[in-house]
């Protein structure tokens, strides 16, 4: 299971005003575990930044004026997100911006090359109704250091995400399955390993089986034959 957790910076709210994305960043995991894989892309927006915006993740159109446009890193971003499942944060936001780039590039949407997106601003909403679920507070909420993060910035965002998502679905660690691990060793009370002993079936008693019949013909009596657990006589075909 590939999944990549995904971040973008913007200059603004709205790409159908035509603002533009200014980062992007992507963190892979596999089996639920951080391959050390990631893409991180400051990108050229070619037009200038809201206030507003700017003023959350501090980046500057100067600091940006030597960057690569996004039709310089589309292949690259595509091809690291291909066959993935999305992991965002308010991902109708993220997802917004990212068609409206491929859009003017004429390029196929992210739905079409991905493997679904799974929205946590949703999940949160859903597993913690009428409480904050920002980022911030699903770090306090997860006791996950984000003391680092004065400003928002898409690839610290990404690790912070990949933790809190880990968190609310700690659960599945269980479902995964590890095809190559060992069974786990018997290791008895005083701290050696034992061989473990086939299970042995001890079948019920006559008497055990008679008075297990007793029971049962009470129930069907006292139901007045509606005991499930008694076989029904075949009906004889009319």
């Amino acid at each position: 299971m590939r999944q990549i957790v995904l971040d973008t910076e913007t200059t603004g709210l709205d790409p159908r005003s035509g603002h533009r994305i200014i980062e992007v960043a992507c963190i892979e995991m596999v089996n639920r575990r951080f391959t050390g894989h990631h893409l991180h892309k400051y990108i050229n927006p070619e037009r200038e930044i809201d206030e507003g915006a700017q003023a959350v993740h501090g980046i500057t159109l100067e600091f940006l004026a030597d960057k690569p446009k996004f039709a310089d890193i589309a292949d690259e971003f595509l091809e690291f997100i291909n066959g993935a499942e999305l992991i965002i944060h308010n991902a109708p936001f993220d997802i917004g911006f990212l068609n409206a780039e491929l859009d003017r590039l004429g390029r196929v949407p992210v739905g079409t090359i991905c493997n679904g997106v799974i929205d946590t601003l949703r999940m949160a909403k859903e597993l913690h109704p009428g409480k904050r679920n920002s980022l911030d507070a699903l770090c306090e909420r997860y006791e996950i250091d984000n003391s680092s993060r004065t400003l928002h910035g898409a690839l610290l965002d990404t690790e912070l995400l990949a933790d809190v998502f880990l968190a609310m679905t700690r659960g599945q660690n269980s479902l995964m399955i590890e095809p190559d691990a060992e069974p786990r060793p018997n290791i008895g009370a005083d701290g050696q390993v034992r061989e473990r002993k086939p299970l042995s079936v001890r079948r019920a008693a006559p008497e055990e089986i008679a008075e297990h019949e007793t029971v049962l013909a009470a129930i069907d009596k006292e139901s007045k034959g509606a005991c499930i657990w008694l076989p029904k006589p075949e009906t004889e075909a009319a």
